[in-house]
């Protein structure tokens, strides 16, 4: 016999599912062009009941700028009823809600925004805070890494050459990142602050940002399609190996193996044998003991000699190079005077602007031959 149903229970059919079942990943989706409404004061009406306020405390260097840009900033958190003070004496800001205000997380974007504007992020991105979609993030990286080069190495990863990488995660997760310091500032939408600090704590961990650049360009395809938006993308994403190549420090004394040989090594000689080979064993005593001290003279004296000689090298004169006298050089020149009487006696016999003798002698020989020919 089977057992009575529970009152009030319907039994259950096998192989049909409940109508009320819906599929996870369309509860997870956000539809498009979907926006929160905006808080108004219709939803608080009565405002706050206590009194809120935060302080943070910002560097020197960056007093000049507040001091400058303050009114802008008691502008700005006015609209949402929130006071601003400035005490550049303790170097401090400090933001409180009035009775006016209806937000309640009015005074949390406030207290982001002084916290944006101590970590040198400039006034006109730190203001977006204030906006719904807009969420930060500080990052602190500067006890992530022991050593003080390898983090500057990798901070400097992190911006790349002229800011370049640095830009291309802007670009990808549509975020403002401030790199300052012992923090990374990130201002943008939540996904992409996500995204954000994955890049930097992997980059912390030398893991080169481009990989998770690489990861994020393909993402940012796939996204693109409506049909492969519901679908675990592991198979598209590539998947990276981390190699270690640090070499093997290479030792200063190496150990040469000697070649084997079936026999033992050689016994050492034992003390006596060495006296016994010297004749030393047979001496006796006092004998052995005057040996040892004129061995001791012996060594003492050759040391004093050359401790003696090294004193001796400073007053020794060094080697002077021997003076070369220059030769004087003889402007006086012989004259030929036989040759210039020649050169005088063969001017005389030529006639002014007559010809060579040579060239005569060759021009009446032409005028015969021109002769001979017309007859």
């Amino acid at each position: 016999m089977a057992a009575p149903e529970a009152a009030g229970t319907r039994p259950r059919r096998p192989g049909k599912k409940k109508a009320a079942e819906v599929d996870e990943s369309e509860l997870l989706t956000v539809p498009d062009g979907w926006k929160e409404p905006a808080f108004t004061r219709e939803d608080n009406p009565r405002g706050l009941l206590e009194e809120s306020s935060f302080a943070t405390l910002f560097p020197k260097y960056r007093e000049a700028y507040l001091k400058e840009c303050w009114p802008l900033v008691q502008k700005a958190l006015s609209e949402h009823y929130v006071n601003a003070t400035l005490d550049l004496i303790e170097g401090s800001m400090t933001v409180t809600t009035t009775k006016k205000t209806f937000d309640p997380y009015a005074i949390i974007r406030a207290r982001d925004l002084i916290k944006l504007l101590a970590r040198s992020v400039p006034f006109e991105q730190a203001v977006r805070i204030l906006q719904d979609d807009v969420a930060c993030d500080i990052i602190k990286i500067g006890s992530l890494v022991r050593k003080r080069e390898s983090f500057i190495k990798r901070r400097g990863r992190l911006l790349g050459p002229k800011g370049s990488t640095l830009k291309a995660l802007e670009l990808l997760t549509n975020c403002y990142i401030m790199v300052q310091g012992n923090t990374v500032s990130a201002l943008g939408p939540f996904s992409g602050l996500k995204e954000v600090r994955k890049v930097v704590l992997d980059t912390m961990k030398n893991i080169h940002p481009i990989y998770n650049i690489k990861t994020l360009m393909i993402k940012r395809e796939l996204s693109k399609d409506p049909e492969l938006r519901s679908q675990n993308w592991e198979r598209f994403l590539p998947k990276f190996k981390r190699k270690n190549l640090k070499k093997r420090k290479e030792p200063k004394k190496k150990n040469i193996k000697k070649k084997y040989t079936p026999f033992p090594p050689p016994q050492p000689e034992s003390k006596i044998d060495k006296e016994l080979a010297s004749g030393e064993y047979f001496l006796k005593e006092n004998q052995k003991k005057r040996k040892r001290v004129e061995e001791r003279k012996a060594k003492q004296a050759e040391a004093v000699k050359k401790r003696q000689e090294e004193r001796n090298k400073a007053f020794i004169p060094p080697k002077e190079k021997p003076v070369v006298k220059a030769k004087k050089v003889s402007t006086e020149k012989k004259i030929d005077i036989e040759a210039i009487k020649e050169k005088v006696k063969n001017a005389k016999k030529k006639k002014l602007g007559a010809l060579p003798m040579e060239e005569v002698k060759l021009k009446m020989a032409a005028d015969e031959k021109k002769k001979k020919k017309k007859k």
